[in-house]
């Protein structure tokens, strides 16, 4: 993992784990969320891994692999796709978009080569090339225009201290992290897990008229490994979990870590993934419950009182966007 030229901006600090290669804030996490919710600033994502798809075949080749329709996509168009399983697990997430020449996709840090190598490994006679780009770095700007507050876009990763001096104020990872989990998106490998299904989690849409890169499912295109699943959650609803978005104990100075149990009376009925400290709602995080855990129950994890807030519904297995 390349470690970001930004973290010598002033008052950078950097992330832990697998985002200690860009900064968690630059000084103040509270003031760069508000700073992004204006529709100001940026946020340095360059630790992403990077997967670039080029060739003639490339839209109906990842058209036939993966959950997304990617046949008639157009340039400048971002969208998000998965890769399952032939039981509907999520193997793979990337969300990207195509220039007319290729299409260029960002994945969770360390994500990236196994991706590529599931990829170059389902090429058979289609005329495509996959790459894991080094050269590229995945920033996110906020915009107001935009329903999920902000955008994607790629530069050359020699270029990001030139984009920052021109797109500042830069804000921190901390910050972006609070405002998704507000707006109940989950990350890949920290809000999922190996068994979870797109109905799970809010990626599959309500409608076919229902786009975005938040959705990574095209609920009218041909088939696909894992197809039958999706389908079938989508047609009977009642998914066997669903993600919420979880209200923190604010006494407590401190956030769950990923993976810690989520539990309910004297049984574990889930796990916590990301958890943020918002300038607003104060301590939240994202859960993966059993789908029969009351919504209005309240849960403990690690020793920590939670309060649920629905974000997929129970019974139909839909996301319930707009959150707020």
């Amino acid at each position: 993992m390349t470690t970001s030229p930004l973290l010598s901006l002033p008052g950078a600090v950097a992330g832990d784990g697998v985002d200690a290669a860009v900064a968690a804030h630059y000084g103040s996490f509270n003031l760069e969320q508000r700073t992004l919710t204006s529709g100001e600033g940026f946020v340095d994502l360059s630790h992403r891994d990077v997967v670039r798809i080029a060739g003639p075949d490339r839209l109906a080749w990842l058209h036939s692999l993966t959950s997304q329709a990617f046949e008639g996509l157009g340039a400048g168009a971002w969208t998000s796709a998965l890769v399952l399983s032939p039981q509907g697990h999520v193997e793979h997430f990337f969300s990207g978009v195509d220039d007319g020449e290729a299409f260029t996709a960002w994945t969770e840090p360390g994500a990236g080569d196994a991706l590529a190598t599931y990829l170059e490994r389902m090429k058979f006679w289609s005329d495509v090339t996959v790459t894991l780009e080094t050269s590229l770095a995945s920033v996110w700007r906020a915009s107001t225009s935009s329903p999920t507050g902000g955008g994607y876009s790629f530069i050359p990763r020699e270029s990001l201290e030139t984009y920052a001096a021109a797109a500042g104020p830069a804000c921190g990872f901390w910050a972006f992290e609070a405002l998704r989990i507000e707006r109940g998106e989950p990350r890949f490998g920290v809000d999922t897990d190996a068994r979870t299904i797109p109905n799970e989690v809010g990626w599959v849409p309500g409608s076919v008229d229902s786009t975005g890169p938040e959705y990574a499912v095209h609920l009218e295109k041909g088939c696909y490994r894992g197809q039958e699943t999706v389908a079938r959650v989508h047609t009977l609803g009642r998914p066997p979990r669903r993600l919420v978005l979880l209200h923190l104990d604010g006494s407590e100075n401190r956030l769950p870590a990923a993976g810690s149990e989520l539990v309910h009376g004297e049984k574990t009925v889930g796990f916590v993934g990301s958890s943020a400290r918002h300038h607003e709602l104060g301590p939240i995080a994202l859960g993966l419950v059993k789908r029969n855990v009351p919504i209005d129950a309240q849960l403990v994890v690690d020793g920590m009182p939670v309060t649920q807030e629905v974000l997929v519904d129970p019974e139909i297995g839909l996301h319930v966007r707009p959150l707020r």
